[in-house]
């Protein structure tokens, strides 16, 4: 249905500002000036000129000769109502203000209007310059009438200088022309290369089809093991989508994914999708974001922040390692990329795909209960085995002192680096020491602006903080008592295992790969190409390693500390374990050969460990949901954190239990609270955690509204962050 124009009698319109605004501004419409729902304009705010979006609703019963008036409407399509109904709704189910959620939309202000047009050439049918000259044959060659070139796209085709064209064009040959502007990235074709799909991923990659043929909200999980192709039967949903005339999504979780992910892409459909990451040039960005408002680019594949795109029209999401908490937001508007592609679907009325080989127990729950359609891949492609996985008991074959690599670890390597195998040893800690403290006096490096220990990077030769990013060059000597050489580095970190690797294997060729490594993204995309290309022999990483890398010749994976993730309080502890677990060592074998999996651990006995090692994941699914519907915790309860901070301690915890406080009395809702939260000092702001439990009937977010409104405004220093359905506890 079209929106009816705002007329200039209407004279006052609501618009939505890119700021912290709680609700839209009202702005008179100068006479002459049409705008409608969606339209982007340009408003004064204070001293400054905005860029908002004209909201739907009226403006209110105000005089227009009192307010200020819409300066300027871009020349851009208008955010589709579908796209506006989901501003709406994040704002409203996150508690965020409405303006903070319309910012991530309006990212690419460049974009608002139109790409310049290029001056360009094309032949007049008939003409024939004068004197003919082989260079200036050669340019009329390719220069074919209805042909359009650019003045140096002609010349460089045609091996002559510029000067050629000019002459031509002089001549009365050529006759300029304007051109569009080009697309960003070649429009994929869904014919260009169909894949031949194994029985299973044929009738996986089936029931996507339909799902896309029925034109209405769906959500399928594909569940699929490590290596099984659920790439492949997703890239068939995309397929029947273009088809369809519609516009795909594809969400990832890192954007080191996406290099590998480009490929398999543009060889299926001869194009590369179009990228939205923080990798991407700005002027790239702009240019992604306004052909997907005119709905000439087609597919894009980007992080999270990919969902605010105002796509003309979307008819397919897929996110792809739905399980991976990097799709979850905590700065600014906090919410779940995941959780949110299911809402955008839902409100434009077209089917999601969520595919993963470890899903997360929500969606388990979610097929099982009938929400979502769970599409299985049981085995791998080709029929390629699985590794056999082992687990280590450290309390019975522990490492040599001093060492992290047990005896049996070291041994497996030793045999893969002889079969000319590629071994990668995991360990999700990023850095040489978590610690490093004085042996004379007991001096530990702590941050000064963190309540957390300064992680030694020795490649770097410094102390870094992990959570502020402080960083201070690696001392000679204690800072407390002054002694020399008695600074120790405590417990490992992947430099510090790289380490103990090249002085085990001195001829090997071992590389690093972690998040935080010199180079950047290009670097890394660089060293895991180099990995797939079998130019290394061993590779230590963090979980960065574990996302979706196809190495062919990787054929054993070392586990160097699996309890890791379990040594917390996280209620998610041992999903994120089981997940993590699963993924790394899904990297071995996946090309059919051999291969074999060691999991070094002083808990063997751990339902995690003996899910992970039995290969049984029903028997880990099935026991953690039965204790999540025990415990009342999501998906069978709600929760939500409330973040407050401040300067000083005293504020923050003050102000924490004002809102306690005032929390409304609640049968179905309670309040736990307030704590020092595990990192109490971030930056240099002392925190204080509320944690809100209610039943999955529960009124949450009225709860909160209540809640936030009877409590004292926080004052000076005072922050409160709040975040609904909460995936970190520090």
């Amino acid at each position: 249905m079209t929106p009816d124009l705002f007329a200039p009698s209407l004279a006052v319109v609501p618009v939505l500002v890119p700021m912290p605004a709680e609700r839209p501004y009202s702005y008179a419409v100068p006479q002459g000036m049409v705008v409608e729902p969606g339209s982007i304009v340009q408003v004064p705010l204070g001293p400054r000129q905005v860029a908002g979006v004209v909201w739907d609703g009226d403006g209110g019963d105000v005089d227009p000769r009192k307010l200020r008036p819409i300066t300027h409407v871009f020349d851009c399509p208008p955010i589709p109502e579908a796209m506006r109904r989901f501003v709406d709704w994040i704002a409203t189910y996150t508690l965020s203000a409405p303006g903070m959620v319309a910012r991530m939309l309006l990212r690419a202000p460049e974009a608002f209007d139109p790409e310049p047009w290029a001056e360009g050439l094309e032949r007049i049918e008939g003409a024939v310059p004068q004197r003919m000259t082989p260079a200036r044959a050669r340019v009329l060659e390719l220069a074919e009438p209805g042909a359009a070139w650019t003045r140096s796209g002609l010349a460089q085709a045609a091996g002559v200088s510029s000067t050629v064209v000019d002459g031509l064009a002089a001549a009365g040959v050529l006759a300029a022309i304007r051109l569009p502007p080009p697309p960003i990235v070649a429009a994929p074709d869904p014919a260009f290369a169909r894949p031949q799909l194994s029985e299973d991923q044929g009738a996986v990659a089936e029931a996507l089809r339909e799902s896309i043929a029925e034109n209405r909200f769906s959500v399928s999980l594909v569940d699929g093991v490590t290596g099984s192709g659920k790439t492949e039967t997703y890239f068939e949903a995309i397929a029947a989508a273009l088809d369809a005339g519609k516009q795909a999504l594809i969400l990832l979780p890192e954007i080191a994914l996406t290099q590998a992910f480009l490929q398999r892409f543009e060889a299926r459909f001869g194009a590369p999708p179009a990228q939205w990451h923080s990798d991407v040039a700005p002027r790239s960005r702009e240019r992604v974001w306004r052909q997907v408002v005119e709905g000439s680019v087609r597919v894009v594949a980007g992080a999270r922040s990919a969902l605010f795109l105002p796509f003309k029209e979307l008819g397919l999401i897929v996110v792809d390692e739905e399980h991976d908490p990097a799709f979850k937001q905590e700065d600014r508007v906090f919410y779940n990329a995941r959780d949110m592609a299911v809402l955008r679907g839902r409100l434009g009325d077209f089917p999601v795909v969520l595919a993963s080989a470890t899903p997360s127990v929500e969606s388990r729950v979610n097929a099982a209960q009938g929400r979502y359609s769970r599409l299985i891949l049981p085995g791998r492609f080709n029929e390629a085995a699985l590794p056999r996985l082992e687990a280590v008991d450290l309390r019975r074959a522990p490492p040599p002192r001093g060492k992290f690599l047990s005896p049996l670890m070291v041994s497996a390597m030793r045999d893969t680096l002889a079969k000319g195998e590629q071994s990668l040893v995991f360990l999700n800690r990023r850095g040489y020491a978590p610690l490093t403290l004085c042996r004379s006096c007991g001096h530990r490096f702590g941050c000064p602006s963190c309540s957390a220990w300064l992680v030694e990077h020795r490649f770097r030769g410094a102390l870094v903080c992990h959570h502020c990013g402080h960083s201070e060059k690696k001392a000679d000597a204690c800072p407390e008592c002054g002694t020399l050489d008695h600074l120790v580095a405590c417990g490992p970190g992947v430099e510090r295992v790289a380490e103990e690797v090249v002085e085990t294997f001195p001829d090997a060729r071992v590389i690093v790969l972690s998040s935080d490594m010199l180079g950047g993204v290009r670097r890394l995309r660089l060293e895991l190409q180099a990995i797939a290309d079998g130019e290394v022999d061993i590779v230590i990483g963090t979980q960065l390693v574990a996302k979706g890398h196809n190495f062919p010749n990787m054929t054993l994976v070392g586990i160097v500390d699996a309890d890791l993730g379990l040594a917390n309080g996280d209620p998610r502890a041992s999903e994120r374990t089981f997940q993590l677990l699963a993924q790394v060592t899904g990297r071995a074998g996946r090309t059919g050969k051999a291969s074999r999996g060691l999991i070094q651990t002083y808990q063997p006995d751990h339902p995690v460990m003996r899910a992970i090692v039995s290969g049984n994941a029903e028997s880990f699914y099935a026991r953690e949901i039965n204790e999540r519907e025990q415990s009342a915790m999501p998906p069978f309860g709600r929760l939500a954190a409330l973040v407050v901070s401040a300067g000083t301690r005293g504020e923050a915890e003050e102000h924490g239990r004002a809102l306690r406080r005032a929390a409304p009395d609640s049968e179905e809702i309670r309040v736990l609270g307030p704590a020092e939260a595990p990192l109490a000092v971030v930056a240099g702001r002392h925190r204080f955690r509320l944690l809100v439990q209610g039943k999955r009937s529960a009124d949450m977010q009225g709860f909160l509204r209540t809640m936030i409104g009877q409590a004292p405004r926080p004052r000076g220093s005072v922050r409160v962050q709040v975040d609904v359905d909460p995936q970190s506890f520090l």
